[in-house]
Protein backbone atom coordinates (compact mmCIF):
# COMPACT_ATOMS: atom_id res chain seq x y z
CA UNK A 1 0.00 0.00 0.00
CA UNK A 2 2.68 2.32 0.84
CA UNK A 3 4.64 1.54 -2.48
CA UNK A 4 1.44 2.44 -4.71
CA UNK A 5 0.76 5.91 -2.55
CA UNK A 6 4.77 6.78 -3.24
CA UNK A 7 4.35 5.78 -7.01
CA UNK A 8 1.17 7.73 -7.20
CA UNK A 9 3.00 10.79 -5.18
CA UNK A 10 5.69 10.75 -7.86
CA UNK A 11 3.72 10.50 -10.91
CA UNK A 12 1.68 13.72 -9.35
CA UNK A 13 4.54 15.40 -9.10
CA UNK A 14 5.94 14.75 -12.19
CA UNK A 15 3.00 15.41 -14.18
CA UNK A 16 2.61 18.47 -12.44
CA UNK A 17 6.31 19.38 -13.43
CA UNK A 18 5.44 18.63 -16.72
CA UNK A 19 2.02 20.55 -17.15
CA UNK A 20 3.21 23.74 -15.52
CA UNK A 21 3.88 26.68 -18.40
CA UNK A 22 4.53 29.88 -17.86
CA UNK A 23 4.00 32.94 -20.50
CA UNK A 24 7.12 34.12 -21.92
CA UNK A 25 8.34 37.33 -22.87
CA UNK A 26 8.61 38.29 -26.16
CA UNK A 27 12.39 39.31 -25.78
CA UNK A 28 14.27 37.26 -27.86
CA UNK A 29 16.80 34.98 -26.26
CA UNK A 30 20.14 33.47 -27.85
CA UNK A 31 21.40 29.70 -27.28
CA UNK A 32 22.81 29.31 -23.93
CA UNK A 33 26.31 28.73 -23.88
CA UNK A 34 26.97 25.09 -21.91
CA UNK A 35 29.00 26.81 -18.83
CA UNK A 36 28.63 23.14 -17.10
CA UNK A 37 30.59 21.59 -19.73
CA UNK A 38 27.75 19.20 -19.25
CA UNK A 39 28.54 17.59 -23.74
CA UNK A 40 25.16 15.47 -23.88
CA UNK A 41 22.99 18.52 -23.38
CA UNK A 42 21.71 21.90 -25.37
CA UNK A 43 19.59 24.71 -24.49
CA UNK A 44 18.70 26.77 -27.72
CA UNK A 45 16.99 29.34 -25.72
CA UNK A 46 14.05 30.88 -26.65
CA UNK A 47 12.57 30.50 -30.30
CA UNK A 48 10.17 31.16 -32.60
CA UNK A 49 7.53 28.51 -32.72
CA UNK A 50 7.86 26.70 -36.15
CA UNK A 51 11.33 26.79 -36.35
CA UNK A 52 13.32 23.59 -36.77
CA UNK A 53 16.38 23.95 -34.75
CA UNK A 54 20.19 21.55 -35.19
CA UNK A 55 22.55 20.79 -32.86
CA UNK A 56 25.17 18.72 -33.90
CA UNK A 57 26.76 16.78 -30.43
CA UNK A 58 30.09 15.04 -30.87
CA UNK A 59 30.51 11.31 -29.09
CA UNK A 60 33.69 9.63 -28.50
CA UNK A 61 35.06 6.25 -27.85
CA UNK A 62 36.89 7.15 -24.83
CA UNK A 63 36.86 3.44 -23.74
CA UNK A 64 40.05 1.40 -24.72
CA UNK A 65 37.42 -1.62 -26.97
CA UNK A 66 35.87 -0.59 -30.33
CA UNK A 67 32.16 1.05 -29.52
CA UNK A 68 29.35 -0.26 -32.06
CA UNK A 69 26.45 2.00 -32.57
CA UNK A 70 23.02 -0.33 -32.18
CA UNK A 71 20.53 2.30 -32.64
CA UNK A 72 19.40 5.75 -32.43
CA UNK A 73 15.86 6.31 -30.74
CA UNK A 74 14.27 9.62 -29.75
CA UNK A 75 11.64 10.79 -27.41
CA UNK A 76 9.32 12.15 -30.03
CA UNK A 77 8.20 12.39 -33.55
CA UNK A 78 9.33 15.93 -33.34
CA UNK A 79 12.71 15.26 -33.29
CA UNK A 80 15.20 13.47 -35.36
CA UNK A 81 18.81 11.96 -35.50
CA UNK A 82 21.45 11.04 -37.35
CA UNK A 83 25.01 9.16 -36.57
CA UNK A 84 27.51 9.60 -38.86
CA UNK A 85 29.36 6.76 -38.12
CA UNK A 86 28.65 3.28 -36.57
CA UNK A 87 31.71 1.83 -35.74
CA UNK A 88 34.32 4.13 -33.28
CA UNK A 89 38.06 2.79 -32.31
CA UNK A 90 39.01 3.49 -29.28
CA UNK A 91 39.35 7.54 -28.97
CA UNK A 92 37.98 7.69 -32.02
CA UNK A 93 34.78 10.53 -32.63
CA UNK A 94 31.70 10.89 -34.53
CA UNK A 95 29.11 13.28 -34.79
CA UNK A 96 25.20 12.75 -33.54
CA UNK A 97 22.88 15.35 -35.29
CA UNK A 98 19.76 16.29 -33.14
CA UNK A 99 16.66 18.62 -35.75
CA UNK A 100 13.97 19.48 -33.29
CA UNK A 101 10.69 20.84 -35.44
CA UNK A 102 9.25 23.46 -32.92
CA UNK A 103 6.27 23.57 -34.98
CA UNK A 104 2.50 23.28 -32.36
CA UNK A 105 4.78 24.08 -29.53
CA UNK A 106 4.65 26.54 -26.63
CA UNK A 107 6.50 26.93 -23.42
CA UNK A 108 9.23 25.21 -22.26
CA UNK A 109 10.29 21.90 -24.81
CA UNK A 110 12.70 19.08 -23.31
CA UNK A 111 13.32 16.34 -25.83
CA UNK A 112 15.71 13.45 -25.89
CA UNK A 113 18.04 11.39 -28.16
CA UNK A 114 18.94 7.93 -27.04
CA UNK A 115 21.80 6.16 -28.42
CA UNK A 116 22.23 2.87 -27.79
CA UNK A 117 25.59 0.94 -27.85
CA UNK A 118 27.57 -2.37 -27.88
CA UNK A 119 29.23 -1.14 -24.52
CA UNK A 120 28.55 -2.88 -21.01
CA UNK A 121 29.19 -0.02 -18.63
CA UNK A 122 27.49 3.18 -20.64
CA UNK A 123 24.51 0.99 -22.95
CA UNK A 124 22.39 3.49 -23.41
CA UNK A 125 23.92 7.53 -23.86
CA UNK A 126 20.72 10.40 -23.33
CA UNK A 127 21.30 13.36 -25.14
CA UNK A 128 18.99 16.41 -24.25
CA UNK A 129 17.96 19.79 -25.88
CA UNK A 130 15.71 22.54 -24.61
CA UNK A 131 14.19 25.38 -25.81
CA UNK A 132 11.43 27.87 -24.79
CA UNK A 133 8.72 27.92 -27.83
CA UNK A 134 7.21 31.43 -28.20
CA UNK A 135 4.24 32.03 -30.93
Amino acid sequence: MIRLFLCLLFLFFNLAGCCAQHKPSDVPVPAKEQTSGDKFSWDFGRVKEGAVLKREFILKNESGNALNIKNVTTSCGCTASEVRKNKLSPGESTSVEVRFDSKGYEGAVQQFVYVQTDSIDNPVLRFIIRAEVVK
